[in-house]
């Protein structure tokens, strides 16, 4: 048995400066590819074998119907997905030698995502991701973004938050974000943070710190993911880093979404996903996997043409 696992949030096309250092005024060739993070988490987990649903809003536009396709060709159900007359949202990349990135936005049909209220029955015995890039930035999507996790909350689903950081998107407005972030932590059942949003969210200065303080927030289970180094993972009687596999990195876009992916496809296996809270050890077989799938991510360019499939785990 697979339970579904949705996945809410933007779908946008990266246009990725690839060779051209970090400085994106630099830059002056890029390539299209499908980006954001809700959506490469559904493929992620598709890709393993999962059953994921993607739902989001892109334009009726040409970069649109491209999202879509990509979507459908990695067997992700995009039947909840939307399309609105709003030019579909775009993100400017800029990779660097060693792998990392800088993002400019364009915001646009991301934010016009509307609430339906016939998926609440579909949350019941499932799991419900909110990868929340562009969710906080207001619009439809920011309110749909509420209701549906209002939906989750009372059919006791099981809950994944990702906050998904961006500095571009919140300039000079980080305690706005972190309040946002902290309604929804409050109620998760596993939060996936990179180091810096870990010590931003939590206001603390080492990660030891901001875990307990994020669990005294409500969170059950968190995992920090830290690069080459792996994933450090906090539950209620369990704290070490799982390290990751050794990889050299060209593009380390979609690394953290390739880990939360894998992770919840695990957890989906499983006859209850809330089994996970209380099983320290399959917790940790199964991180141990999924810093796989997050190192493999990191040796293609592109979020989704470089999650790996089930037979490059096994």
């Amino acid at each position: 048995m697979t339970n579904k696992v949705f996945c809410i949030g933007e779908l946008l096309i990266d246009f990725v400066a690839e060779n051209q250092g970090s400085d994106l005024s630099k830059a002056t060739l890029f390539t299209k590819k499908a980006g954001g993070a809700p959506a490469n988490v559904a493929c992620a987990i598709a890709k393993l074998g999962g059953k994921s649903y993607f739902v989001g809003c892109v334009g009726k536009d040409p970069f649109g119907t491209f999202l879509l396709d990509v979507l459908e060709k990695n067997d992700v159900d995009i039947s909840l997905a939307q399309q609105s007359k709003t030019f579909t949202t775009l993100a400017y990349v800029s990779i660097a030698e060693d792998g990392e990135r800088d993002f400019v936005f364009s915001r646009g049909a991301d934010k016009e995502l509307k609430y339906d209220s016939s998926l609440k029955k579909d949350f019941k015995d499932s799991l419900i991701h909110f990868g929340a890039a562009t969710a906080f930035l207001g619009g439809k999507l920011e309110e749909a973004y509420g209701r549906y996790y209002f939906d989750a909350l009372t059919q006791e689903a099981f809950i994944s938050f990702d906050p998904n950081f961006r500095s571009d998107l919140w300039k000079d407005d980080e305690a706005t974000f972190i309040k946002k972030c902290l309604i929804f932590i409050e109620k998760a059942h596993l939060c996936k943070f990179s180091l810096e949003e870990a010590l931003i969210i939590s206001g603390k200065e080492t990660i030891n710190d901001a875990c307990d303080h994020l669990h005294e927030t409500g969170a059950k289970i968190i995992a920090v993911t830290l690069g080459g180094q792996g994933t450090y993972i906090s539950a209620p009687s369990l704290k070490l880093t799982v390290p990751s596999i050794k990889v050299k990195p060209v593009d380390t876009t979609g690394a953290g979404d390739a880990f939360i992916g894998c992770l919840l496809q695990q957890i989906a296996t499983l006859n209850s996903p809330f089994d996970i809270l209380e099983n320290n050890q399959l917790l940790l077989k199964m991180v141990t996997k999924a810093n796989k799938a997050g190192a493999l991510t990191t040796t293609g360019y592109g979020a989704i043409d470089s999650l790996p499939a089930k037979e490059q785990l096994d």
